[in-house]
């Protein structure tokens, strides 16, 4: 089974017996071992190429489950989940993650010098079995899942402008008056967005981006200079909100809160990284006063 997944993650039997450490034939060998023995194939192999059968890509989700129930019962017989140790992997957005998660992981491994950590910040969503990651700080309203998942606060959904900029184009007072505002967005579409609101009638309307920026950094630096109104998560402008340098617009009008997670899968047992790192995240994420409580 650990050859087999091998040979799907790194996309061919040379790759993955560079990775076990295990000769072409060994790996060619221990296929054909596993395909006699379940009376089915698994991969289609050709000169240049290997690709999962039907059977092998149902067999692949299968075999990635009991071999982490393996991990997972190695580590406990060896005494894994007694002190934090090993390498502890984290996701969560990028800026929530340079912002938030980064702090608190720094502070943990701080404290327990036997974990090294990989801190994966990405503005996708993650698969937290298939990416090798061990706990997401998730920011939305989660599905029903396996997953354990404990919120730790919420964040609001802020129209955000200048001091300078509403003093001289004055301040919306509902979100159909956006229409005469310069707007700033952070995601590079040239056609028209819409914006949903709360408040009465929970509006939602379209707005004609004078200002489209591919990063987000770009659009709120352009929104403090005084260019325009923009819309962001308010973790995403705490700073600028607290020293007054950005004013929240629309105020009666906001969405309901997004809530904010600590994500991750349970097994039977949960290791004492991942135990004692959520309990810290947990602690300093609701501490935080950027967040909204949970």
């Amino acid at each position: 089974m650990r050859v087999f997944v091998a040979i799907a993650d790194a996309g061919g039997f040379a790759a993955a017996g560079r990775q076990l450490r295990m000769s072409p034939p060994a790996v060619t060998r221990a296929v054909a071992s596993l395909e006699a023995s379940l009376g089915t194939r698994l991969l289609v192999r050709t000169t240049r190429t290997v690709r999962l059968t039907e059977p092998g890509t149902r067999y692949l989700e299968d075999c990635r489950r009991i071999l982490a129930a393996i991990a997972e019962a190695e580590a406990a017989a060896a005494g894994a989940y007694a002190e934090p140790s090993g390498t502890l992997a984290v996701t969560a957005s990028v800026m929530f993650g340079r912002l938030y998660v980064m702090p608190v992981l720094t502070e943990f491994l701080d404290r327990h010098p036997r974990v090294s950590a990989r801190a994966l910040f990405v503005d996708r969503v993650t698969h937290l079995v298939d990416e090798g990651l061990d706990i997401a700080v998730r920011i939305a309203h989660l599905p029903d899942s396996s997953l354990t998942a404990i919120r730790v606060g919420a964040v609001r959904r802020v129209v955000v402008a200048a001091p300078a900029y509403l003093a001289a184009h004055g301040e919306p007072a509902t979100p159909g008056d956006l229409a005469g505002h310069q707007i700033v967005a952070s995601f590079g579409a040239s056609t028209p967005a819409a914006w949903s609101f709360g408040g009465p009638g929970s509006p939602t309307v379209a707005v004609a981006p004078r200002l489209a920026c591919s990063t987000l950094d770009a659009a709120i630096d352009a929104a403090t200079a005084g260019w325009g109104l923009t819309r962001v998560l308010s973790y995403q402008v705490a700073g600028q909100l607290q020293d007054g340098s950005l004013r929240a617009v629309l105020t009666g009008w906001e969405p309901e809160p997004v809530p904010v997670h600590i994500v991750h899968a349970e097994g039977r047992t949960t290791s004492a990284k991942v135990r004692a790192f959520v309990d810290l995240a947990v602690a300093r994420l609701r501490a935080d006063r950027r967040l909204d409580p949970s």
